[in-house]
């Protein structure tokens, strides 16, 4: 991945956010408070600004940049986790170089997973981003050796599984877990918008 390849992810990312938002919406208002498709399309809108005014000189700058936008441009719950996500990945990048390979990538992934449980405190099987990233991760690193594209296909492929997972958990973590057990038969919109994320590194690389 080149810096290039980096700023078409971020800005696939932002389409699917914009095509997607009236459904993260929709998903939100049965277990949460019915901004997230708002609020990331906000968040990588700006994103998308932001990165057209910068010269990143590394995939890490295009990352940090992401991240940092992200935490300053969503409210709610969204804009801290995936902002805190995507500044662990650019940080966790090589700071010299014009790329990085998959294992390199999957490393940095794996940082911002990292990031994300210390943040929202969140395990597997709490039906939130976790549930989706988690999985995507490991099948990132397990397909690493045979190339950028074929990781992040199956990155996309685990982190659907993993979506459609949380429909029949029960939330214990974030709004959701208000609910109770009435949170059981939900798809988790983060963990749908996670989804999307990785959908998008497959479908650019």
């Amino acid at each position: 991945m080149d810096v290039a390849l980096a700023r078409s992810w971020v800005t696939a990312i932002a389409t699917a956010v914009t095509e997607q938002a009236d459904y993260l919406t929709q998903l939100d208002s049965a277990i949460g408070d019915a901004d997230h498709g708002v609020n990331l399309n906000r968040g990588f809108t700006a994103v998308v600004a932001a990165l057209d005014t910068a010269d990143p000189r590394t995939v890490g700058d295009v990352f940090v940049k992401t991240g940092t936008t992200l935490v300053s441009k969503v409210g709610g719950a969204a804009g801290p986790l995936y902002g805190t996500a995507f500044r662990a990945i650019g940080k966790a990048l090589p700071a010299e170089g014009s790329t990085v390979d998959a294992a390199e990538l999957g490393a940095a992934l794996r940082a911002g997973l990292a990031a994300v449980q210390k943040l929202g405190a969140a395990v597997p099987g709490d039906k939130t981003i976790v549930d989706a990233y988690g999985p995507a991760v490991a099948a990132f690193e397990k397909a690493a050796d045979d190339g950028l594209p074929a990781a992040a296909r199956a990155a996309a492929e685990a982190a659907a599984e993993g979506m459609r997972a949380t429909t029949g958990l029960h939330a214990r973590k974030g709004r959701a877990s208000y609910l109770g057990p009435r949170s059981v038969g939900h798809q988790d919109p983060g963990a749908t918008s996670t989804w999307l994320i990785f959908q998008a590194l497959a479908d650019v690389t």
